[in-house]
């Protein structure tokens, strides 16, 4: 009785802790064991990360401002961390789950995030974040509903399903990091998987005829642009990452790696199956994967080859990304219309351009942005900053624009091979307004995600960026999200109100990339250290590297 009343008192203490912080909202637990296991998904026997025994794992499926406490138990042999991605972690980056604000959960041991959706809704996922991790699992979806007095601009669907899509190797996690760690390139995946299975595994949607539904796709794989389509139907886009959209309607869509989507279908024709198909795009050679919208109590199986799209056209991706905009009138995670935020008329008070590039140090494949090739520290940085430990990361190690070549053109960038190893990070200012132009000379498409934000999309086009590409901007409606792609040899413009304290990974969603340099941290700074502003350092953060000791060290003041 007494170990039964202890722990209860230590879980009211918990919930208070939370309450005093974020004020009354619903709580979520979440209590999950990470471990290996068997899977088989390509009919090749693999080791995967399974979360309660789950591949893909458990979904959580909130509500705008819920509180979310999830106890993660690392059952691995190694470190481990979870990150939570479009999740905005309003001033609480202590909360991220990347290796730059949180210290790994060590082997046999657990740590438990405290976290709320504040003002968010839409559809996420979480990944793990260590190593190589994501290549065997460990990911699940996130959806986030719109409180019931808030409207949606749709009337609500028969059901709801989760789509998880990526690309998939039958090598092993550690495998495909010792290639890389060995400083080669990564070979072409293996597969698709939908869902955790292969490319005829079984993946089944089921609807009734005369209903409407609701897709919540996400691109949880390594490195490749998917398309998706499903066979005689059209899809209605209706969010992206959180914002509400006009609802224009598409035969098929692009998903970027790391991006999420919503998508509204009709099962408007003959009962029978149709074929769901996923297939990578601005790629050499095509992997297709299939699944299956099956009509409720139809026998008739789905008919002819699938539907194919064109691999590489790019004009036909940009147009269709140039279409994708934010519904004016539409509520967000509040009553108020999304329109309300008139972020074109803000002025700018900073351009940073990035442009990536591959490059090798000491001999090995490396990749970075503006020269600097990102390198972990033992110690995270934002534990480093708040306790004011030096020699871990380097401010300012990234500059705001990249090298420019030695003469043939005014705006042309270096995208040479010298690159540099630095723990970058940029400092920026608190409730600054910012113009972010990512700049992709190389012939791939990149996809970049910002932690802690979502960001406005306002252009992006082939060719070279200059201050003349402004003329181009959509300043009244541009879609706002947390991952956006650069086509090749061309650019992408955002804005974003940097309204969130913290410490926060700017990245490659190209795992490989990622892995290998195509990163930093952007620490947005207030020089006053204010609750207000930014919330306290758990109780139960892990201490790592230089952080160990600090437990009586001073916070830095920023």
């Amino acid at each position: 009785m007494a170990a039964a009343a202890a722990a209860l008192v230590t879980l009211a203490c918990v919930c208070s802790l939370v309450l005093s912080v974020h004020g009354e909202a619903p709580y979520k637990f979440f209590d999950w064991n990470v471990s290996y296991g068997d899977i088989n998904p390509l009919g090749v026997p693999q080791q995967g990360i399974l979360i309660n025994g789950q591949f893909p794992g458990p979904e959580i499926d909130c509500e705008t401002n819920a509180n979310l406490i999830i106890n993660v138990h690392n059952s691995l042999p190694e470190p481990f961390l979870l990150s939570w991605n479009g999740i905005q972690q309003r001033k609480n980056s202590w909360q991220d789950g990347v290796s730059g604000t949180n210290c790994p959960i060590p082997p046999g041991q657990n740590y438990t995030y405290r976290m709320q959706a504040k003002d968010q809704i839409g559809s996420f996922f979480y990944y793990p974040s260590l190593a190589f991790h994501k290549a065997a699992g460990g990911f699940g979806a996130i959806r986030i509903n719109s409180r019931p007095r808030v409207p949606v601009p749709f009337p609500p669907p028969a059901d709801e399903y989760t789509v998880l899509i990526g690309d998939w190797y039958n090598a092993t996690h550690k495998a495909l990091q010792t290639t890389m760690d060995n400083g080669t390139q990564l070979p072409f995946p293996d597969a698709i998987l939908i869902n955790g299975k292969g490319p005829h595994g079984g993946a089944n949607f089921t609807v009734q005829q005369g209903n409407t539904y609701r897709l919540r796709i996400s691109n949880v794989g390594i490195q490749n642009t998917l398309n998706f389509m499903i066979q005689d139907h059209n899809v209605t886009l209706v969010e992206v990452e959180g914002t509400h959209t006009v609802q224009n309607t598409y035969t098929s869509l692009d998903v970027h790696v790391g991006q999420s989507l919503s998508v509204l279908v009709s099962a408007d024709r003959l009962p029978r199956d149709y074929h769901i198909v996923v297939s990578t795009r601005f790629t050499n050679q095509t992997l297709n994967s299939t699944a299956v919208l099956h009509y409720a109590g139809s026998s008739f199986p789905a008919w002819g080859r699938p539907p194919v799209v064109n691999t590489s056209d790019v004009d036909f991706s940009l147009e269709q990304a140039r279409s994708i905009r934010t519904n004016l009138t539409a509520s967000g995670p509040r009553p108020n219309p999304q329109g309300s935020y008139h972020y074109g008329s803000i002025n700018v008070t900073r351009t940073i351009r990035l442009a990536n590039s591959a490059g090798q140090v000491d001999g090995k494949l490396r990749y970075g942005v503006n020269g600097v090739s990102y390198v972990d520290s033992d110690t995270p940085l934002k534990l480093a900053d708040y306790y004011n430990l030096t020699g871990v990361f380097k401010m300012g190690g990234i500059a705001d624009e990249p090298a420019t070549t030695n003469g043939t053109g005014p705006n042309e960038t270096n995208t040479g091979t010298e690159l540099q190893n630095v723990t970058a990070v940029m400092d920026s200012d608190h409730r600054s307004f910012v113009e972010v132009v990512f700049e992709n000379n190389e012939d791939t498409v990149q996809s970049w995600h910002l932690d802690g934000y979502s960001v406005f999309v306002v252009g992006m086009e082939k060719g070279v960026w200059s201050e003349q590409s402004r003329t181009t901007y959509n300043l009244v409606d541009a879609v706002a999200r947390c991952t956006v792609q650069v086509y090749p040899r061309a650019w992408t413009a955002i804005f974003i109100a940097l309204d969130n304290v913290g410490m926060w990974n700017l990245r490659s969603e190209d795992w490989t990339r990622r892995y290998l340099g195509q990163q930093f941290y952007l620490r947005v700074y207030t020089p006053t250290h204010s609750f207000r502003d930014e919330l306290p350092i758990p109780d139960n953060a892990l201490l790592c590297g230089q952080a160990t000791n600090t437990s009586g060290l001073p916070f830095s003041l920023y």
